[in-house]
Parts: structure tokens; C-alpha cells; sequence
């Protein structure tokens, strides 16, 4: 399902522990880690489909969950040229998302990558709130910073904490990567 912009609605999922950290997960045979996100049907709702993706990717439930936010309006990334498969009709550009921002509920013991025949992810840990923003994948990295901008005044009062602003690539917390410094080689 393409729109006539020719970007496909997807959902996005930020899952919130009770320590402030989010839930960061390494893609099947790939380098590149992200949050879990999907492609909505034609016959779901943004909401339905989040669910769906939810169970799908990390083997949590709706019982698992609460859902404490969305994003307002869609959120939407261009993929890179080398990414678009201009022989199709209709071309797909980009992604449009809504991101919603869930509490983890349950013991994180529940979490399985293996809910489905084939995994998307194949390793996953607790970063902190923003680190996400600063090590995705360059062309995701504006909708992951406006998503967690939206989410983040939320967090902070229900944790009662202050994350602070949206730190640079080359400032991030080394300790979480596999390879410090590889985004500030430019810099």
C-alpha cells in the first residue's frame, strides 16, 4: 500500500522500560540496529497495526504494554536512491510512520525475537533515551529525533526525570556501539 506521494504508511514503536531506557534491537544479518516498526494493511488502523508489528517483532502482547503516546501526524524519510525500486509501480520513496510510545508492563523476560517465522531482529538492549536518534541509520535519523523530541517532555514527567537535549553522534556514550567514533569520522 502506497500513497499517491509515493510513501508506504508504517508504523513505529519506542518501548520504554521503568529505568527511562529503550528497547534497541540489531536487524536479522545486518549491522544496523533500530526500533521495531512495520508496514500497516490496508485494513488496520495506525493502532492495530502497532499491535500487530509488536507481537510479530518482539513476541510482547497488548497485556505486556501500555501505550502511553502517539506522534501527531505522519512522520515521513525518503530512502536513499540506491533503496527505491524504480521499476515498480507505484515507486515507493519513503516511509510514512506514526511512532507510538509504549511502557514496557511485564518482566522483559516475555520479550522474543523468535515470535514469528521469520525474525527481524536477532539481538536487542536497554539504551538510553537518546542514543537511538544518534545511531540509526542516517536517512531514519530526523524522524527518530522528531519522534523522541515529541516523547520526550512525557517521559520525563512520568519517570520524573530530565533527559536532557538530543546529543551529537560524536558526543553519544561510546560504551553503547560496536563501533565508537564510525559517525564522526567527517567531523
Amino acid at each position: 500500500m502506497i500513497d499517491v506521494d509515493g510513501y508506504r504508511p508504517n508504523v513505529g514503536i519506542v518501548l520504554l522500560n521503568a529505568d527511562g531506557q529503550l528497547f534497541w534491537a540489531r536487524r536479522v544479518n545486518r549491522d544496523g540496529w533500530q526500533f521495531p516498526q512495520g508496514g500497516m494493511r490496508s485494513d488496520e488502523t495506525p493502532l492495530e497495526a502497532m499491535y500487530r508489528e509488536l507481537e510479530e517483532e518482539t513476541g510482547l502482547c497488548a497485556g505486556h504494554v501500555e501505550v502511553l503516546a502517539s506522534t501527531r501526524g505522519w512522520l515521513r524519510y525518503k530512502l536513499p536512491s540506491r533503496y527505491v525500486r524504480h521499476h515498480q509501480r507505484p515507486t515507493c520513496i519513503g516511509q510514512k510512520q506514526v511512532w507510538f510510545l509504549l511502557r514496557l508492563v511485564s518482566s522483559e523476560d516475555a520479550l522474543r525475537l523468535d515470535a514469528c517465522e521469520k525474525p527481524e531482529f536477532d539481538i536487542w538492549r536497554w539504551v538510553d533515551f537518546w542514543y537511538p536518534a544518534a545511531h540509526v541509520v542516517n536517512f531514519k535519523r530526523q524522524v527518530y529525533e522528531r519522534a523522541l523530541r515529541q516523547f520526550a517532555p512525557l517521559v520525563e514527567t512520568l519517570l520524573r526525570v530530565e533527559l536532557g537535549g538530543l546529543p551529537h553522534p560524536c558526543n553519544a556514550d561510546a560504551e553503547h556501539t560496536a563501533n565508537p567514533g564510525k559517525d564522526c569520522a567527517a567531523a
